[in-house]
Formats: C-alpha cells, structure tokens, sequence
C-alpha cells in the first residue's frame, strides 16, 4: 500500500457498529473490516446477535457480537467496559441503532414519540458519552452519527423520527464542539433512499408493469435516478472513520444521490 492510500487504511483500529447484524449498519462494518478493522456490534436480542454473526462468518469476517440495549445506560457502560476488556479500546463508533414509527402526529401518542426519540437520540447520546472518554485516553477518536434526509426535511406520519434525527445532527455538531480539541473527530452520514429488504415493498412493480407510485416519486426527486443501495454508503462511512477526514469534523454527509441539492421535476 503507498503511503497516500494508508490514510483511507483502518488496520488496527477497533469499530464499533450499533445494531449492525444487518442492513445500513452491516454493510458499513463490512466495508470497515475490508479497510482493516476490527468489529464490534451489538443488537438487542442474542437472536439477532446470532444472526449478525453467522451473516459475518460467511464473508470471512471474525466480529464480536454482543447483547445490549442501546437506550439503557448502565447496560452501554457495561457493555462498552467489557468490549475494552476483552477486544480492546474502541477507537470508530458508529451510533446506527434506530428505529421509525410511521404515525400521523395526531393519532401518536407521547409514549411512542417518547420511544422513537430514546432509540434515535437519547441512545446515541449514551454510547457516544461511554466511548469518549478511551477515545481520549488514546489520543484519537471517529464517531458517525447515521443521520437522514429527515435530519434536513419533513415529511407526513414521521414526526417523532424528524425530531430525533434534526436532534442527532445538531448532537453530532455539539460533540465535534466539546471534544475536537482531543482529537475525536464527530461527523453524520445521511443516507438518501437506500434499496434495502425494509424498502423492497415500496420498490415492487405493479401488476401493469408499472413502478410502485412510492418508487416514481424517490426516482423523480432523486437527480441519480436511482434508489441507493447500502454500498452507496460503505466508501463515505470508510473516509469518515479513516485519517483521511481527520479535519473534517461536525459535518454531515449527505449520500442522497442529490436529492437535497434539487428542487423536483415540474409537473
């Protein structure tokens, strides 16, 4: 390797990937243990832990997979001590757990706005503040916070989701704040529309052959005119977490395929 690509290298670092046995935060570890580095990630059922697992082993890749509830802080303190413990100091956290409740405001109730809020900010907050303080103790740090377009833009039934990830972006500007002087590098990607197994229904074509209409507006407001898919993701995640972002800090990626940067097609 010359010594320009080293900086894109993650050899010796250990990532950890909130809830990453599948989907956006599976396709980034991934492309993090291609780069070199070691995974660490959690979901909140052994279940799913299994399956995460197994999902690693079969592309050769060995992580560490543990049981934790992300909202609940003595759990991550545990579980982020005992991670220092038996693999070593975590040195890239991705916070990607979340969750979405598609619920017009009106018919939501404070308990399921409350819920989505803990998972997508409130959680974040917890591993984020667990894992500073070894990422001080070393020197360096990385933290990506998964943001979304609804970190930029409303829409209907997602409120409580808006909320949260607008609060996530502003958290992410607020730890590059408060902890850029140790070196710990804090910085969101926001995904676009990504072609994921959650998202294959508003993708499947109509019986006439057509596209589904959810599928004709993502398309029409996207200047890629395409649904991204989880690799979309894996080089800017790669970049943020590597030596190579390491005066970019409190910025969030938008991989959207232009989606924000483009008004829409005239009807």
């Amino acid at each position: 390797m010359n010594e320009f690509a080293k900086n894109f290298s993650l050899e010796g670092k250990i990532a950890l990937v909130t809830g990453a046995s599948y989907g956006i935060g599976f396709a980034i570890a991934t492309a993090y243990a291609k780069a070199g580095a070691t995974i660490v990630f959690n979901d909140i059922k052994q279940e799913l832990v299994d399956k995460g697992l197994a999902a690693y082993k079969e592309l050769g890749i060995e992580a560490h997979g543990y049981v934790c509830d992300v909202t609940d802080e003595e759990q991550v303190q545990a579980f982020v001590a005992k991670v220092r413990e038996e693999v070593g100091i975590i040195d890239i956290l991705v916070n990607n757990a979340g969750i979405i409740k598609r619920i017009p405001m009106l018919e939501m109730s404070a308990a399921d706005f409350r819920k989505v809020i803990d998972v997508d900010l409130n959680a974040p907050f917890i591993v984020s503040k667990a894992c500073i303080p070894g990422m001080i103790e070393k020197g360096h740090g990385k933290i990506i916070n998964i943001c979304s377009m609804m970190s930029e833009l409303g829409r209907e039934t997602v409120s409580a989701y808006a909320a949260a990830k607008g609060g996530l972006k502003m958290l992410t500007r607020n730890i590059c704040s408060e902890y850029g002087e140790a070196n710990i590098q804090c910085n969101g990607i926001g995904p676009g529309y990504i072609a994921t197994p959650q998202t294959a229904p508003l993708r499947e074509r109509q019986p006439d052959g057509s596209r589904h209409p959810f599928d004709q507006f993502i398309v029409a407001k996207t200047p890629a005119a395409r649904w991204g898919t989880p690799e979309d993701l894996q080089g800017p995640a790669v970049f943020l977490a590597s030596d190579a972002s390491n005066f970019v800090n409190g910025h969030i990626l938008y991989v959207d395929g232009g989606i924000l940067a483009y008004i829409g097609k005239q009807p």
